[in-house]
């Protein structure tokens, strides 16, 4: 009898409120952690690739604190040896190269380790980009500068949650500026080439040069 008047109660429910069971998976889902941790793995190898030497160093280092096997390189050559020879269970890839595309490096990884957990990174970020990383195999997509902290939490994001907002995101003005300086080191640092790739006037281009990086 009391199974009867469940079932009736739940039928009704449903009736009201058809999205019900739905609530209640979501419900259930709360339980889920939004990040996962070092020590759930049993191989904590991590490859960063980045050809910026101080940057890498720095990162290797911070991440070697946090419990991480790193292991670095500075081209997509060396990058796709050890892929190939010892694939890593992460890595933090630059997007772009002395020798090419750090895009080569993480379709190469996901291709001999599909369980690869891989962040991207890049002096500046777009829509088309973090699209072409992700169908490579990138679990996630970081705009530099980063720190420790920020490819720790990508890493070990958990596949069934949300990523967080950042804490400090760079503001609009900041990711400007950070996409003119990146133009203008490709252009070898000539600034009638950068104005002329960035449609700008050479002396305003000058000017925004001149500035410090904005917050």
């Amino acid at each position: 009898m009391t199974l009867c008047k469940e079932k009736k109660g739940y039928f009704s429910l449903l009736k009201l409120c058809p999205q019900y069971p739905y609530k209640l998976n979501m419900r259930a889902q709360k339980n889920i952690p939004e990040q996962l941790k070092l020590s759930d793995f049993e191989d904590r190898t991590l490859l960063i690739l980045d050809d910026d030497d101080p940057l890498r160093g720095r990162l290797a280092r911070a991440m070697e604190k946090k419990g991480f096997q790193v292991k670095e390189a500075k081209t997509v050559t060396e990058g796709l040896n050890i892929v190939k020879i010892s694939p890593p269970s992460f890595a933090c890839v630059d997007l772009r190269l002395e020798d090419g595309n750090g895009l080569d490096v993480v379709k190469e990884l996901s291709k001999n380790k599909k369980e690869a957990r891989i962040v991207m990174l890049t002096g500046y970020g777009n829509l088309p980009t973090a699209v072409a990383a992700v169908k490579a195999g990138a679990i996630d997509y970081i705009a530099k500068p980063v720190d420790a902290d920020d490819v720790e939490s990508a890493l070990l994001a958990s596949p069934e949650s949300k990523a967080r907002p950042p804490e400090n995101p760079m503001s609009a003005d900041r990711v400007k500026w950070e996409h003119i300086h990146r133009v203008f080191e490709l252009c070898n640092r000539n600034v009638s080439e950068t104005a002329r790739r960035l449609k700008m006037h050479r002396r305003t281009l000058q000017r925004i040069l001149s500035k410090r990086s904005p917050r």
